[in-house]
């Protein structure tokens, strides 16, 4: 036993602690490993299967690792060949990997024939997930379903299938859209519709492999057979009908080893189960419980700060996160001003270091990243995004906008027209416009509607107030026209209505506009403005597959876990965003929601700052009750009114390069440049405050006061 751990040490420079040996040496029966964050959970299970191989002679092929995504498998696949470089391969994979395997050989042996709607190959199915809940939305509810609705919809109906709801009980469910129940049920009666014949999505696949393992006696020996030994990982986030198919699959020898941290349970509204981990010994009864609690990751700051505050949850395994690193830095918890000065402090931050590749901007809704979006790519700061999400940039309430600026460079766009007078304050009915699309009209749509439609005197002049807001729109700066579409025209009193009668979250439509202006302060056209929209929309895009080595990452809480950054930035730490209303509502949510809160900090290795603002367009802001506790756990007695400091915003101290360009005469045109990120380009154009410089394939849009003061470029010959 002990030449095993010897000789790994000698091999690979591994020395596991006590707890992490006992759960290597735990290898007969159920095992519940409970594991901290920066614990080295992974090492741990790879060292454990190298035990069971080398030191218990079990055949690799014997044992399964199942893992939570793709890239994890990936890694732990990786991590597997470096340690037993001799071993032959052991079976890393998805459940969901799993669970085909098991579902195929099902559908097979009872002669059903079926066809995947979700995946990669959607361009090659005769119908696909997306176009199948659209149509059944609408036949539902008689109107189109938003991108939003569609997500939020498709997550419903995968948690049900994932929580083993029986279908006759789904019409009862509420759901994120009126009638989701209804909807769910006609989606999965449509897959089921023709006999013989399934189609599938991937939450399918779990529930017919469950089904397969509990009703097919000879189908389900077959798999118990195949392996001796499985070990699941981040199991608080899995489902039950997930959980259920380990426990169909380690019924007969019950070696089973579940790998979790209930703190970092994050995933209940897709359907993961933390409790079962409450409940695993009466599940598994000789189950042994054993916890990884020493921290290797992080500060002692932040794992002092970290563990006592995650302790205000009730519902948890009593753990004492611990560490034996050394303190490096406190934990900064600043409230800037606005919106704004948050930016520009993160910002300024980010231009006083090197390695940006240490660093990571974490944030609740992805709505949080457009504006650090738009003044990265601005400013030259290379970025990377987690989990890239263009869909900001394809909203709808992006589109009503681009479509209220589209209509004043032709007066005569009916089409236009017809897609905004509804969202305008005139209280014009769908019968009203009917009426004026079915009228052949020409000149400006504004007279033409008035000379066509009936309409009370109220509306009428309502009606030339905006011809007239029109006639200047031209002459306005982007910024000033959303404001005027927001307030003058009614954009705002409209979204309110549809808020209310559609149950969305006015302060998150909200949140869209106000970053819509951001974008558009710097800008000086609606042209521009447009542009620019498409300029960031492929710069997430490319944040995503094409992100430069050294860059900065943006994260939701949710993608950051299992990450780790020398710094890390939470933003946006406000009432409302994280706990969210709806979180505050329910003890059980709002548990999930410090759980989340927790993750982001335990991301940070040296510097951990949790940053929030006092005011947003003029409106109050307060600070995230998880702030609060946060703050409350660092003061020191007496010190409970201390007055924060106003945050100062540091400019950039990088150091800078002496043969860097400090004159804007020498950014001409055709000026061949190296930028110290992104290598060598040529100058193609400037404009105003910014300039255009083509970096190979990619060009980038620089601000010039950044370039110049930091001396980021300098010139090269041709």
């Amino acid at each position: 036993m002990n030449d095993f751990f010897e000789r790994k040490k000698k091999e690979l420079n591994i020395d596991l602690n006590e707890v992490q040996k006992k759960a290597v040496l735990q290898t007969d029966g159920p095992l519940l490993l409970l594991a901290c964050p920066g614990s080295g959970k992974t090492t741990t299970m790879i060292m454990r299967i190298g035990y069971l191989i080398e030191e218990k002679n079990v055949n690799p092929k014997r044992i399964k690792a199942i893992t939570f995504s793709r890239a994890s498998a990936r890694d732990m696949t990786e991590r597997f060949t470096r340690f037993f470089p001799h071993s032959a391969r052991v079976d890393f994979s998805t459940i969901h990997s799993l669970a085909f395997m098991i579902a195929r050989s099902y559908l097979e042996k009872i002669g059903t024939t079926y066809e995947l709607i979700e995946g990669s190959k959607t361009g090659r199915q005769s119908i696909n997930k997306v176009f199948l809940l659209k149509g059944i939305y609408k036949d539902v509810l008689k109107e189109d379903c938003t991108d939003d609705e569609l997500s939020s919809l498709s997550t419903f109906i995968s948690g049900i299938k994932n929580r083993m709801i029986p279908l006759g009980k789904w019409e009862e469910l509420e759901g994120p859209v009126d009638k989701a129940g209804r909807i769910a049920r006609k989606y999965e009666q449509y897959k089921t519709r023709t006999s013989g014949q399934l189609l599938l999505d991937f939450d399918d696949m779990l529930t017919i492999a469950e089904q397969a393992l509990r009703e097919d006696e000879q189908l389900s020996e077959h798999f118990r057979n195949l392996y001796d030994y499985l070990l699941t990982d981040e199991s608080q986030d899995t489902s039950l009908v997930q959980h259920k198919i380990v426990e169909h699959l380690v019924a007969h020898h019950g070696n089973l080893c579940v790998v979790a941290d209930d703190d970092q349970s994050i995933y209940t509204w897709r359907g993961a189960e933390p409790d079962y981990l409450l409940d695993f010994k009466s599940v598994y009864p000789d189950a042994q419980v054993l916890m990884m609690e020493r921290n290797y990751r992080s500060s002692k700051e932040i794992v002092e700060m970290a563990s006592k505050f995650i302790k205000w949850n009730k519902k948890r395994y009593p753990k004492d996160m611990h560490t034996e690193n050394s303190k490096v830095e406190p934990i900064y918890i600043k409230q800037l001003t606005s919106p704004k000065q948050q930016l520009e402090y993160v910002t300024y931050e980010l231009l006083n270091e090197k390695n940006l590749n240490e660093i990571a901007i974490l944030f609740r809704n992805n709505s949080s990243s457009t504006m650090f979006v738009s003044e990265l790519h601005r400013r030259g700061i290379p970025f990377y995004m987690k989990d890239a999400d263009d869909k900001f940039f394809t909203h709808w309430i992006v589109e009503d906008i681009l479509n209220f600026m589209r209509l004043s460079f032709n007066m005569e766009r009916k089409d236009i027209f017809t897609k905004i007078i509804m969202k305008m304050n005139a209280f014009i009915s769908r019968n009203m416009l009917t009426q004026f699309e079915n009228t052949a009209t020409t000149g400006n749509v504004f007279d033409a509607f008035i000379q066509t439609v009936e309409m009370k005197d109220s509306q009428v002049r309502k009606l030339a107030d905006y011809k007239k807001g029109y006639a200047v729109i031209p002459e306005m700066r982007p910024e000033r026209v959303i404001q005027l579409i927001r307030n003058d025209f009614g954009y705002e009193a409209a979204l309110k209505s549809r808020a209310e009668k559609f149950g969305y979250r006015f302060e998150s439509l909200l949140s869209i506009l106000d970053t819509l202006e951001g974008i558009a302060s710097q800008l000086r056209t609606m042209v521009e403005f447009a542009t620019r929209l498409k300029e960031l929309e492929q710069a997430v895009k490319n944040a995503k597959f094409n992100a430069p080595e050294n860059a900065v990452t943006l994260s939701t809480f949710h993608s950051a876990k299992g990450l780790e950054f020398r710094r890390v930035f939470m933003i946006d730490l406000l009432k409302g965003v994280i706990p969210s209303e709806e979180d505050e509502s329910d003890v059980a949510m709002l548990e999930e929601a410090r759980r989340l809160f927790y993750v982001g900090m335990t991301r940070a290795k040296d510097r951990l700052e949790l940053l929030s603002y006092g005011q947003d367009e003029g409106k109050p802001k307060e600070d995230s009750r998880f702030l609060n506790e946060v703050r409350g756990l660092l003061l020191k007695p007496g010190e409970a009114n201390k007055e924060q400091k106003p945050v100062k915003i540091r400019k950039a101290s990088i150091a800078l390069n002496p043969d860097g360009i400090q004159d804007s005469d020498e950014l001409a045109v055709g000026t061949a440049v190296k930028h110290r990120v992104f290598g060598q380009g040529e100058v193609t154009r400037r404009d105003g405050d910014e300039i255009h410089i083509q970096f190979g394939k990619i060009e980038k849009r620089l601000d010039l006061e950044t370039v110049l003061s930091l001396r980021l470029l300098e010139k090269v010959a041709l």
